[in-house]
């Protein structure tokens, strides 16, 4: 049990992935087995019957949402009267996804402290997975926008956001996403660097050939991957790796680019963790300028 996840464990595996049957104090291990995701700083303890766990986690899990409830922030007069006073006062309503809590718990302490008297930092909700359509439903509801740490849209969210307007933000390096909150607050709207996506394309098929790598067999299905573009292996919703591209070929022909609805040959370069189903996010670097909606 930890914090407010339980379960039974199927597997341990030391620090380099072997898998081991016990272990004594001071020992890091990652484990297979329990319900959920439990918070950094959770402490860990083992007990004999599987049902007393859960019984104790759904406990916690109560007590977390009542405190949760009672300590919820409501306006006061004096609240009203600053706010009015001030005439430009602002809310910025967030929604956070990341890959790792930790990195997750990071971005929510940052963004908090940009708080100033004229525009408050709002975390409505945070989590430890892909954006989905729900987040994209409740940032319509609450006016609020997305950042995706090290994730990206699944099924159809982006599309859904495109037609609900809704802005969505994805950032793989934690300074450059609070940089921007605080230049965009600040008004310093100045153009910049920013990173287009130019395509995407569907691993349907590997091939593992000897001296070469794995080279990967795609159906590009949307914009264009271009030859000398960047890209980002994108593994159920997660980056798993950010390079660029060693190959890309039409049939045994070198190509500059392929688009949308044609299949295509690639290699990754210096990598070769692929498989089926993975898709790869091609992207440049534009310059473009800054804005928040």
């Amino acid at each position: 049990m930890a914090g407010t996840t339980s379960g039974k464990v199927k597997a341990m595996q030391d620090e380099r992935g072997k898998n081991v049957t016990k272990v004594g104090p001071s020992q890091p291990i990652s484990i297979l087995g329990l319900d959920g995701a439990p918070q950094a700083g959770d402490k860990f303890h083992v007990l004999e019957d599987e049902r007393e766990a859960k019984q104790i986690a759904a406990r916690r899990s109560q007590l977390q949402r009542e405190q949760s409830v009672r300590t919820q922030r409501h306006i006061t007069l004096d609240e009203i009267g600053r706010r009015i006073a001030l005439g430009e006062f602002k809310e910025l309503n967030i929604i956070l996804k990341g890959d790792v809590d930790g990195s997750v718990e990071a971005l929510t302490d940052s963004f908090r402290k940009l708080s100033t008297d004229e525009i408050q930092v709002n975390i409505i909700y945070k989590a430890v997975d892909p954006i989905t359509e729900s987040d994209v439903l409740l940032a319509s509801a609450s006016d609020a926008i997305i950042i995706g740490f090290n994730v990206r849209p699944m099924g159809n969210a982006k599309t859904m956001a495109e037609n609900e307007e809704i802005d969505i933000r994805m950032y793989s390096i934690i300074y450059d996403a609070i940089n921007d909150l605080k230049d965009a607050m600040e008004g310093m709207l100045s153009p910049e660097m920013k990173e287009e996506i130019t395509g995407t394309a569907e691993i349907r098929e590997t091939f593992k050939i000897s001296k070469i790598g794995t080279i990967a067999g795609c159906m590009v299905t949307s914009g264009k991957i271009y030859r000398n573009s960047n890209i980002r292996l994108i593994r159920d919703g997660v980056v798993i790796y950010t390079g660029e591209l060693a190959s890309l070929k039409r049939f045994k022909d070198d190509v500059k680019e392929v688009s949308k609805g044609y299949d295509c040959g690639l290699q990754i370069k210096n990598y070769n963790d692929i498989n089926v189903d993975d898709i790869v996010e091609a992207f440049q670097e534009v310059a473009v300028k800054k804005k928040l909606k």
